[in-house]
């Protein structure tokens, strides 16, 4: 019952704020809300299992809500960043798996190296051109995108309304200059759960 409280509370007050914007604020999933193909009870699922797996991050280690980032799209957890140890990647791999809901972890971290102030400009500098790229495409939906550089490799995630725009998207990424690789966890629409009607 209790539950079933706190969720209607939450999507009153989702309903109420947020429409139309940003989820950034409350549910931090970086996707429009009007714009996301998932439903609503499927972001607010997605929402409250990524607060749970940052909540138990930081209690193992409180550096983690600096080095490592969340994502989570239907279930299933992505997870950047860098930690100190193999042993630290492990263990933050078996908490996302412990999340209640959770359907798959996709792990990404890096072992920390000594600062690169040069190579973490040129990271930068690919994020940008990505994002304005999808910007100005008017086949891709670029709030259904984050984007992570690490060493010149790119890592989207998100969700794509059809396979031509998956399709779009990571050619405009492998289009940047400098860019090594390009790791895509982009899911379709098809392939969610429940999708909006």
């Amino acid at each position: 019952m209790k539950l079933k409280i706190l969720i209607s509370l939450i999507t009153l007050a989702f309903l109420t704020t947020c429409v139309g914007t940003s989820s950034t604020g409350i549910f931090g999933t970086g996707v429009t809300i009007a714009m996301d193909p998932r439903t609503l009870g499927t972001q607010i699922d997605d929402s409250i299992m990524d607060k749970s797996l940052d909540t138990k991050l930081i209690s193992k280690n409180k550096a983690y809500i600096l080095n490592v980032k969340t994502k989570i799209i239907d279930g299933r957890i992505f997870i950047t960043g860098k930690v100190d140890t193999v042993e630290e990647k492990l263990n933050i791999t078996k908490l996302a798996w412990e999340t209640k809901g959770a359907r798959s972890v996709k792990n990404d971290l890096k072992i920390k190296d000594k600062f690169n102030f040069k190579q973490s400009a040129k990271d930068m500098l690919i994020t940008s051109q990505l994002k304005s790229a999808l910007i100005f495409n008017k086949n891709t939906k670029a709030v259904n995108y984050n984007i992570d550089t690490y060493k010149k490799k790119i890592y989207i995630y998100g969700i794509a309304e059809t396979k031509e725009e998956r399709d779009e998207v990571i050619i405009e990424a492998k289009e940047i200059l400098d860019v090594e690789d390009v790791i895509a966890s982009i899911l379709l629409v098809e392939d969610l759960r429940i999708q909006k009607n």
